[in-house]
């Protein structure tokens, strides 16, 4: 009986989408245009061609890609088949790259060519599990994805994925050697999808402009416009005039940034040149916003702007900040993520599970099928991020009268810089792991282009000696640039809390004190 309350799978819903709207454009890319149509001739050839590679239900495939329409038709292909994803963050290090694909269990892994042949071929020496490696188009070292899917012929889609399938698991941190996998089944999808075409209000014609990666930021958006019917532009990187330009020569109704872009593009001294008359809605979030710098946009763009805040755990759509509700006339409303989305429950709890009164901080729990099921083998971890019947988010805020909640601090300790997380203790790790150095405590510090800037504080050991360029550039070769500081400062000692760690938050406030936000 029960199974008569089943939800459609997500890849039938795909399907679903791709028939009601087959003569509309899906997707823009340099100058190519794919109907709905197309799509799905193409993501039938990838279907076989997978199938073909041995991939079945329940299987896992990673992509590492820059932004190009193979990956996302390549995702949706997946959910037809029930094949459950994991993309490689863009700007991981090789040890990331190669923990993720253990982790997930990974057996095809495609690359894009232009890019990333030379990591997917030292990453094809270090995953045993790895049975096939491809690239999307001929290249020397690997076989031909387009090439395989050429050899068949489209087909009408047939959706082997069931309603409870895991469709992706997202690595917290982008791709970090001990970053976390978030599962994320089905019906979260499908509920993250059904928040944002409830709350995104969207233009009459939609021309959503991607520019940010489209295996992370980006590829929430996405979904969300297939399912009403509008066109995705992807660029390949973002360039704050040619964005502009963008806007300008294709009409876009709505895009999505993070606000390290935008506070480029508010900087661009031929600004007002560039005519973007046509767009009704800017998506913002993955980082905190400077509330003067976003009344800067107001001003210049009009009242485009909506934010989203959720984490991978929740994903995306938690709060909402709506268009009507960026008022210049209170400011201080600027400094909110929103109120919570419609179906989603939100309290500020606070250590004992309870909620905390209007007006006072406590933790935002979350509860509701936007909410992931939690971390792939990680037991004992999930038991903490589910304490007490709530998605426990570590951010700490405060809750006004009407609802609008305000962020006033994290319990955890990650930064989020120019839209990416980072994790200070693996910045420390690899910090500690240089023959100078003695101890390290890895921070976030305001910053008015990267909203959150990595600073280290480094104790030395005796007599031995290193420059701030030096360390700087020893963790970007380990971890990545993302992770590397962008400032590095010698301590004799770091303050010590009472049970003998370093405090942080003593570290922070000589950085926090006159910030718009206390995020620190």
């Amino acid at each position: 009986m029960k199974d008569i309350y089943e939800a459609a799978p997500f890849g039938e819903a795909l399907v679903q989408i791709i028939e009601r709207y087959a003569d509309r454009i899906a997707i823009v890319c340099e100058g190519e245009e794919i109907t709905y149509r197309e799509m799905e001739r193409r993501v039938s050839r990838y279907c076989q061609a997978l199938k073909s590679l041995g991939l079945n239900r329940g299987d896992a495939l990673t992509q590492i890609s820059s932004n190009r329409p193979d990956i996302l038709l390549v995702n949706i292909a997946c959910a037809i088949l029930g094949v459950r994803i994991t993309l490689l963050h863009p700007k991981g290090s090789e040890d990331d790259h190669a923990f993720v694909l253990q982790d997930c269990e990974a057996t095809v892994l495609i690359a894009d060519e232009r890019r990333y042949a030379q990591r997917a071929e030292a990453l094809s020496k270090r995953a045993p599990n790895l049975k096939a490696v491809l690239s999307y188009d001929p290249d020397p070292q690997f076989a031909s994805l387009n090439e395989l899917a050429q050899r068949f012929e489209p087909q009408r889609l047939i959706v082997e994925a069931k309603p409870d399938d895991i469709v992706q698991i997202s690595y917290t941190g982008g791709t970090t050697g001990r970053s976390k996998g978030v599962i994320v089944r089905s019906r979260t999808r499908l509920e993250q999808i059904k928040i944002s075409v409830m709350h995104w209000e969207w233009p009459s014609e939609v021309r959503m402009l991607a520019v940010t990666p489209v295996t992370h930021a980006a590829g929430a958006t996405f979904y969300p416009t297939l399912f009403v019917g509008g066109a995705f532009y992807i660029v390949d990187g973002f360039d704050p005039a040619g964005f502009l330009a963008d806007i300008e020569k294709h009409h876009i109704t709505m895009a999505s940034l993070i606000p390290t872009m935008l506070y480029v593009i508010l900087d661009l001294p031929n600004l007002r040149d560039f005519d973007t008359s046509s767009l009704e809605v800017m998506l913002y979030g993955a980082a905190p916003m400077s509330p003067a710098r976003l009344g800067e946009g107001i001003e210049r763009f009009g009242k485009v702007f909506l934010q989203y805040y959720g984490q991978a755990e929740a994903p995306m759509v938690a709060t909402i900040l709506a268009r009507g509700e960026h008022d210049l006339g209170k400011p201080d409303r600027l400094g909110a993520c929103g109120r919570a989305t419609i179906g989603t429950q939100i309290k500020l709890l606070n250590e004992d599970g309870v909620e905390v009164p209007r007006g006072e901080i406590g933790e935002i729990c979350i509860r509701g099928n936007l909410v992931s099921e939690g971390y792939w083998k990680r037991p004992e971890e999930n038991e903490q991020l589910w304490r007490m019947g709530w998605l426990h988010t570590g951010d700490l805020a405060r809750m006004d009268d009407e609802g609008f909640i305000f962020i006033v601090d994290r319990s955890k300790d990650m930064i989020i810089s120019g839209g990416f997380n980072v994790y200070p203790r693996e910045v420390e790790d690899a910090l500690t792991q240089h023959a100078a150095v003695m101890t390290a405590a890895v921070i976030g510090i305001p910053d008015p282009k990267w909203g959150e800037a990595v600073k280290a504080l480094v104790v030395l050991r005796t007599n031995a000696v290193a420059t701030p360029d030096e360390l700087i550039q020893w963790v970007r070769e380990k971890k990545g640039p993302v992770y590397a500081p962008k400032t590095v400062e010698f301590l004799t000692s770091l303050p010590l809390t009472g049970l003998g760690k370093p405090d942080k938050k003593a570290l922070r406030a000589q950085y926090w004190t006159q910030s718009d936000r206390q995020i620190g």
